[in-house]
């Protein structure tokens, strides 16, 4: 049941895309981003952004080149994207939150009860269906001739 406060903690209208994370929702994703490599290149893109530009094309579906010039370009956003995806950060993200969000709901981390359903249909009949003609008539060709002639 929503409850006042649910509805305050919901609200995006302060946010400039409503795919953007929250203040809130930074501080439970930000720990789980692995820092710039050391020696080499410093990281010169802002990781939350990145990560509001991947949010914004699955929130509206639209395709990685309609992305908004105020995000990182797409090519950025894709490699990151993609190598989150290698390294592991995405699946990260999903079981931090995924946790959070259980015991927000008043349950344990994890599940500890797993319920399998299945049903099962009765295939085709083996053999086909039998003629009722005998075999010895012969075919009738006028069930076969086309509509034209």
């Amino acid at each position: 049941m929503w409850k006042p406060e649910h509805r305050t903690a919901a609200d995006r209208r302060g946010l400039r895309y409503e795919s953007d994370l929250t203040d809130a929702e930074w501080a439970l994703v930000a720990p789980l981003i692995r820092p710039a490599k050391r020696g080499g290149r410093p990281r010169t893109v802002n990781v939350r952004e990145v990560l509001n530009a991947i949010f914004y094309v699955l929130w509206t579906g639209c395709q990685w080149k309609a992305l908004p010039k105020d995000l990182p370009p797409r090519s950025t956003v894709w490699e990151y994207l993609d190598l989150w995806d290698w390294d592991g950060t995405l699946g990260r993200i999903h079981h931090a939150l995924y946790v959070e969000v259980r015991e927000q709901a008043g349950r344990e981390a994890s599940p500890t009860t797993a319920i399998i359903d299945s049903q099962t249909a009765k295939g085709a009949v083996k053999g086909g269906l039998r003629s009722t003609r005998p075999a010895t008539m012969p075919a009738r060709r006028w069930l076969a001739a086309s509509a034209t002639s």
